[in-house]
């Protein structure tokens, strides 16, 4: 099981006519043994996702369609339904999602990704600072 945090994720999709997508790596969200993940497709066209009778809709208004889902588990095929207007009229299409916990990467949270930065930037302004001070120096003794 994952602690708590943000990862990245690989996802398979099967099913379907084998030309859709989705993203991979995926963004995980991990809270009190609950998982969330965005799926994102390979097209626009989604405009809801089922999951074990509860019905996702997208994130997003333009773009490929992006939907926020709970995980049941990893590791396991889980069964989606996901209705496309693609074609002329609606049609849901039955896949399979398949989350790869061997590939789960943890994301560094923002506040050590900042502090992380301005570290860096500090060190970066003491280096060129110290460079300048010893070429006025050097230059002072002759």
């Amino acid at each position: 099981m994952l602690s708590d945090g943000n990862y990245t994720i690989d996802v398979t999709l099967e099913g379907g006519s084998g030309r859709s997508t989705v993203k991979s790596p995926t963004e995980i969200f991990v809270e009190d043994g609950r998982i969330q993940a965005e799926i994102e497709w390979s097209s626009p066209n989604y405009d809801y996702m089922e999951i074990n009778g509860k019905e996702y809709y997208p994130l997003n208004d333009s773009g490929n369609s992006r939907f926020l889902i709970d995980v049941a588990s990893l590791d396991s095929d889980i069964p989606v339904s996901a209705e496309t207007v693609a074609m002329s009229q609606p049609h849901l299409i039955d896949y399979t999602l398949y989350f790869d916990s061997s590939t789960a990467k943890k994301e560094l949270n923002s506040n050590a990704v900042t502090f992380v930065s301005v570290i860096a930037v500090v060190l970066a302004v003491t280096a060129v600072s110290a460079i300048l001070f010893r070429r006025k120096k050097s230059n002072d003794k002759k």
